[in-house]
């Protein structure tokens, strides 16, 4: 099944991988939440070796470039996404080094050595997600760094309705609550289509995210779950949608996790 699903989501981010050209990037490191800028999570890239497991067009590496990184290495099931990324690099001025795998595979990719691994909203495409963790630490020196992002473990079983309450014969005011859409306990799989392209994830607690980190060999050193003060300053009108800001006012919407190699 998990080989299925890779195979899947492989064939559907080829396709897809023009419409998400440099999206969610460096700075960026989610939807809705403080960038990188404000938080400041990556060490200093100066001279450093660095590796993104699931790169998409490159830019995130071009940002570690553009801070000093001495060495990008990158992965990507994607063959149409790595593509781009090496031609954004090279244009860029940067050489890298990149491979066509999943975040599963550990072939190929050095171990031991990287001062840095991160992810940028790519780790929950993941069909393992104890293996690829544990392949961060793989590659990692020791004290080395592993930063990753991805949706609120929250985001897929929360969700905002209005209801409208009666006064007599007719509507004289609407309510806006929080309800549980989904089961947050239950970590199941689920495909949806992008622009007709068939995709799966995999829903998961924070707890199958630290325990994970913890079994690797990681010190958690910081998650962030916040939501960006733009957002939470200015008002918002009435919205469900996945990524509303409506929602970001209630509740975070994605979550960032740091660690570091014992």
């Amino acid at each position: 099944m998990k080989q299925d699903i890779l195979k899947q989501n492989e064939n559907s981010w080829n396709a897809l991988a023009e419409d998400f050209f440099g999206v969610t990037a460096l700075p960026v490191l989610g939807c809705s939440i403080p960038n990188e800028d404000e938080l400041h999570l990556f060490p200093d890239l100066e001279g450093k070796a660095v590796l993104e497991m699931g790169c998409g067009s490159g830019h995130s590496l071009k940002w570690c470039a553009e801070r000093g990184a001495a060495e990008l290495y990158g992965l990507d099931i994607s063959e149409s996404q790595l593509n781009t990324a090496e031609k954004l690099l090279n244009e860029s001025g940067y050489s890298c080094k990149l491979f066509h795998q999943s975040m599963e595979d550990n072939s190929n990719i050095p171990q031991n050595y990287f001062d840095v691994v991160y992810s940028i909203y790519a780790i929950g495409w993941t069909t393992d997600l104890k293996k690829t963790i544990k392949n961060a630490a793989s590659y990692l020196k020791q004290g080395g760094v592993y930063i990753f992002s991805w949706d609120h473990p929250l985001l897929h079983c929360v969700d905002l309705e209005s209801v409208a309450i009666s006064g007599g014969n007719r509507t004289v005011a609407k309510e806006e609550r929080i309800v549980f859409s989904g089961n947050y306990i239950e970590e199941d799989y689920y495909t949806f289509e992008k622009n007709g392209n068939p995709l799966t994830l995999q829903n998961r607690k924070l707890s199958t995210y630290i325990n994970a980190l913890a079994e690797a060999g990681f010190a958690v050193e910081k998650v962030i779950e916040e939501t960006d003060s733009t957002i939470l300053e200015k008002s918002a009108e009435f919205s469900s949608g996945y990524y509303a800001d409506f929602k970001a006012k209630h509740f975070p919407l994605s979550i960032v996790f740091k660690a570091r190699k014992l």
